[in-house]
């Protein structure tokens, strides 16, 4: 498979668990069998994330496009999900937690000084408290960054962050099949990614692909915060 076809899926797999978080009622079967599926997406998106920022040929451009389509889905994230935030702040968008991670992969390659770098990953790392995959994503990224070409330290990333986030549940509920919902979606993702990718983008439409990804994010958003409008 290659990357924008795991991407794709990654998209598919946000969707179901956003239809669940906006639209579905709580608690139902099929709600958690959609949220669980959605967990294979942000451990990918930060995989792709780090594997990206190696290869791009302008990380100011990067930024900048994460910056603005982080911009122009902020509204629509709010639509969708208008009871998301901590302590009565809002909320950022997935986008904007990349951009984070982001920032910790510059801050890691650009700041020489270990005691100012780590000082400005943990600010990185804080300031995603307000935004949806909090602490998580950043966790990931840094597990991936720490991987780099090796296969052993990408398979072991992959069951850090299976443990870390299904023990997380484990903690939350007390139930192991909330943990094991939120742990195997990212051993999934470690499937795809180890043993089928192939390391390639798509032969053909790789422009169409490219701003595909980063346009479906607030669309898709929009879609939903209208429809959940809508039925209300």
């Amino acid at each position: 498979m290659s990357r924008d076809s795991i991407k794709m899926l990654a998209m598919l797999t946000m969707l179901l668990n956003h239809i669940a978080n906006a639209l579905l009622p709580a608690g139902a079967p099929l709600t958690n069998l959609f949220l669980c599926i959605g967990y294979f997406t942000a451990v990918t998106m930060c995989y792709f994330l780090v594997e990206g920022y190696g290869y791009t040929h302008s990380k100011r451009r990067y930024a900048g496009r994460l910056l603005g389509f982080a911009v122009l889905a902020q509204l629509p994230y709010q639509l969708a999900f208008p009871e998301n935030g901590i302590a009565g702040f809002v909320q950022f968008n997935m986008l904007f937690t990349l951009l984070l991670c982001f920032l910790i992969l510059l801050v890691q390659e650009k700041v020489s000084d270990p005691i100012l770098r780590g000082a400005a990953i943990v600010l990185l790392i804080c300031a995603s408290l307000f935004c949806d995959w909090a602490l998580l994503a950043p966790v990931f990224t840094l597990l991936f960054s720490w991987a780099g070409a090796s296969r052993p330290r990408k398979k072991l990333a992959f069951v850090i962050a299976a443990l870390l986030y299904g023990g997380m549940a484990w903690l939350g509920s007390g139930l192991l099949a909330d943990a094991l919902g939120c742990g195997l979606p990212i051993l999934v993702s470690g499937f795809f990614i180890l043993y089928l990718y192939n390391g390639q983008r798509a032969g053909h439409g790789r422009t169409f692909y490219k701003w595909f990804f980063y346009a479906f994010y607030p669309a898709h958003l929009l879609v939903l915060g209208l429809l959940r409008l809508a039925v209300l």
